[in-house]
């Protein structure tokens, strides 16, 4: 045989897709022989039709060459009528029906990929991150006038502002990584908009947020006062928007220039708070979604009511479905961290308030923005208003029903905004 056809034959069966039944069965024994891993790879004989040699493809082929020249020769020596096709005329009609059916199924394809790319790219410009440097992000907090600056209260209030803001700043770049700041339409997801004097307010449940949002309306225009917009107008009217509502450009061009605040609270109070409001009243939402799961998750020998009803959630039970790695039903925002619900680490906030100084601090920021001097903080309570206020006595009271070791863990979950915040252990003898 010449060497070059010998070579040819050779480097053919090389590239071959088929594998040798034994060549097969030793690399199933290699992986196999691997320590700690095991694969489930156990031998498959190839199939007739997907893997043959390629003695048994030549002779297909010839032996289809073959038939191919007897029809050929067959169709030549007889007069074929048109009513009776050929096997050779079906034949180049299946072709050209499979040729058509490719090139349509090719033009489906491609309009298919133009439609995904088209697709693909929106979804790109509306969800694709935000990138943020490290110093970009520009502090926005207004001035002190300068009849203001020999006023001892705005100039200790101003001085307060700083130094939470400080605290804030040295616990993220202690604790988080920031060298590359990437900010998504989530992390300003609880983010309220007010264009009239160029506000941006983080959301924080528990922590004033309703009456914080009847000032953005006054704010806006949209009421003459605070006291005549309703609880269920507030959270569910939709008449302010939110920060992840804006395009890229819209979401840097405000973080950059408006001013940004959020007010926050004790967590252990706030947790109280949330769990006093959501279940020791009638809810249609919380009762039935997370009532129901914590009971039966929890509670042993429950009624057939409660597990119906979802309703007498206790506050230990509440303390375990929060403390459960596998939680039965997801997080909430009224008990989740304000170091998820803000992302205080990533957008650099001017103002930080605190409910336990509420009106003091709610007010200073009104006259920093230049906001109208008969707008004031509101101090009325618009749900179970006959009910007392969650304090830190009440506070106190209901985690006495937990062990130390509960409390202790409750302490953990909420360890960064204790931390980020500079509040206090709320107990003794945590650490």
């Amino acid at each position: 045989m010449h060497p070059q056809r010998k070579h040819r034959i050779e480097s053919s069966s090389k590239r071959s897709p088929c594998k040798k039944k034994s060549e097969v069965k030793e690399l199933h024994l290699r992986w196999n022989k691997q320590p700690g891993i095991k694969y489930n790879m156990g031998f498959q004989q190839p199939k007739k039709q997907d893997c043959v040699s390629s003695n048994n493809q030549d002779r297909r082929l010839r032996n289809n060459t073959a038939d191919r020249a007897a029809t050929v020769k067959q169709s030549n020596s007889l007069e074929p009528s048109e009513s009776v096709p050929t096997k050779l005329q079906s034949i180049d009609r299946r072709q050209s029906t499979v040729m058509f059916a490719m090139k349509d199924q090719q033009k489906g394809e491609e309009i298919n990929s133009i439609k995904l790319h088209k697709r693909r790219r929106r979804f790109i410009i509306k969800k694709s991150p935000i990138l943020i440097s490290m110093n970009s992000s520009i502090l926005n907090l207004p001035t002190l006038k300068y009849e203001d600056r020999n006023n001892s209260k705005w100039k200790s209030l101003y001085q307060i502002q700083g130094e939470r803001k400080r605290i804030m700043r040295e616990t993220c770049s202690k604790y988080k990584s920031n060298n590359r700041r990437i900010i998504t339409p989530y992390h300003v997801s609880r983010i309220f908009v007010e264009d009239k004097y160029r506000v941006l307010y983080c959301e924080v449940p528990k922590a004033g947020c309703s009456n914080w949002k009847r000032v953005l309306m006054v704010l806006n225009g949209l009421a003459s006062s605070t006291k005549d917009i309703q609880h269920n107008t507030v959270h569910y009217g939709n008449y302010l928007k939110r920060l992840d509502g804006f395009d890229h450009k819209g979401i840097y061009h405000r973080l950059n220039t408006y001013t940004k605040m959020l007010f926050i609270r004790e967590p252990f109070e706030k947790l109280v708070s949330a769990f006093r409001d959501k279940f020791e009243h009638p809810n249609n939402y919380y009762h039935p979604v997370f009532g129901k799961a914590i009971i039966s998750r929890y509670r042993v020998n429950a009624t057939k009511e409660a597990l119906r009803t979802g309703s007498g959630v206790k506050f230990k039970e509440f303390i375990q479905y929060l403390l459960d790695v596998h939680r039965p039903v997801g997080m909430d925002i009224h008990w989740d961290h304000v170091n998820r619900l803000c992302s205080p680490c990533l957008i650099d906030y001017d103002f930080v308030g605190k409910f336990e100084s509420m009106e003091e601090d709610a007010n200073f920021f009104l006259h920093l923005i230049g906001a109208p001097q008969n707008l004031t903080f509101p101090k009325f309570k618009d749900r179970h208003s006959n009910e007392e206020r969650t304090t830190t006595k009440i506070t106190q009271q209901y985690f006495a029903q937990l062990s130390p070791s509960q409390r202790q863990q409750s302490y953990d979950f909420y360890y960064m905004d204790y931390l980020m915040f500079n509040y206090s252990k709320p107990f003794e003898d945590l650490y």
